[in-house]
């Protein structure tokens, strides 16, 4: 049972607030001041707090500045309960850090709907994510399930891109935030010798090109579509503001991104110092990771030279390791599809 505690100076507000929480399968604690509030904020740890503004002694300002001043409170969900509608009273709760504003006399399907999507949202940052683009998109979509951010990819415009198409072009300006839906998806850059080299593979799922639209930026890669693919598109403007319109949001996914931005400069110094065997065996564990959802999930379809040029080496360099590996019984190669057959041995080789 999710807890809830209510800080109200008014009698009947804040028992009739508690009887509709607690017929709503809440455990509920209340307090009559702000100076009580904070004491049972800090003694009964609740999920969400709800809190009238004005009130004698210590009002809901006060309160909610000393609880965000605790590490104990600081990042529980807080929803102003208030009378006053003035602008500035709405800008001043948000910039103190509150999540949210109701407004007396309110309907309980508003405050029900309130506290809902707040402890959504608490749930999805409290998360953990993997510090991948694959742990960034989940984090999106997550967000966009529960309601937090308007990305719905079934009303967004789609387009249906055939294999060999392009999704988006180095060096041209970003527009767009893409949620791929079907087909798979490579990223790539070329270097000054001219050679091609995967930065990033994509499935149904993955959210696509978020890191130029925060950086404001030109893309660094291009896509390309490696199997018939259908994308939903987002405008610039309507991503960045889903996501900036919440700073709590806003942060954890930057957090996410930047673990990411080391995790792919980690990639590239393997790329330059690991022994062929490992950067080989190291790509095939991040391919079906990627493709097929595991490691040994199911045999992966992929060209050799897109596996060489994720793992920046010769097609035959490639080839020959490959025909290695199948020797010593860590894969399987069937009508040219790779299966991963001793996953333990292939991962020791990374170390």
């Amino acid at each position: 049972m999710r807890r809830l505690l209510i800080i109200e100076d008014h009698h009947d507000i804040r028992e009739n607030t508690a009887e509709i929480l607690s017929l709503a399968g809440y455990e509920v604690f209340t307090a009559e001041n702000g100076k009580r509030g904070v004491e049972m904020a800090l003694k009964e740890k609740p999920e969400l707090i709800i809190c009238d503004i004005m009130m004698p002694d210590l009002d809901g300002y006060g309160v909610l500045h000393l609880l965000r001043k605790n590490e104990a409170t600081l990042e529980t969900p807080f929803i102003f309960l208030t009378a006053k509608t003035e602008r500035v009273d709405f800008r001043k709760g948000m910039e103190m850090g509150a999540d949210d504003y109701i407004t007396k006399p309110f309907d309980e399907i508003e405050l029900l709907n309130a506290i809902e999507i707040r402890l959504k949202k608490n749930d999805i940052i409290q998360s953990k994510y993997a510090v991948t683009e694959k742990g960034a998109s989940e984090f999106i979509a997550d967000l966009s399930a529960s309601g937090i951010l308007r990305l719905n990819g079934d009303t967004a415009e789609t387009r249906e891109l055939s294999k060999k198409m392009l999704l988006y072009q180095e060096g041209k300006r970003s527009k767009s935030l893409f949620l791929l839906k079907s087909g798979k998806i490579k990223a790539f850059r070329i270097n000054e010798d001219g050679k091609e080299y995967i930065t990033n593979l994509y499935v149904p799922g993955d959210y696509i090109g978020y890191l130029p639209l925060l950086e404001n930026r030109s893309y660094e890669d291009t896509a390309e579509i490696l199997e018939d693919a259908e994308v939903a598109v987002f405008p610039k403007e309507e991503f960045l503001d889903a996501l900036y319109k919440d700073l709590q949001v806003a942060g954890k996914f930057i957090r996410l991104i930047a673990l990411n931005v080391k995790e792919k400069e980690e990639r590239l110094l393997s790329l330059a110092y690991d022994s062929l065997r490992k950067r080989v065996a190291k790509g095939l564990i991040d391919i079906h990771t990627k493709f097929a959802g595991s490691v040994s999930a199911m045999a992966i379809s992929i060209s050799r030279e897109d596996i060489a040029q994720y793992i920046g080496t010769a097609t035959e360099s490639l080839i020959r390791t490959l025909s290695d590996f199948k020797a010593e019984k860590l894969i399987d190669i069937q009508e040219g599809k790779i299966r991963i057959t001793d996953v333990q041995k292939l991962q020791n080789l990374l170390y």
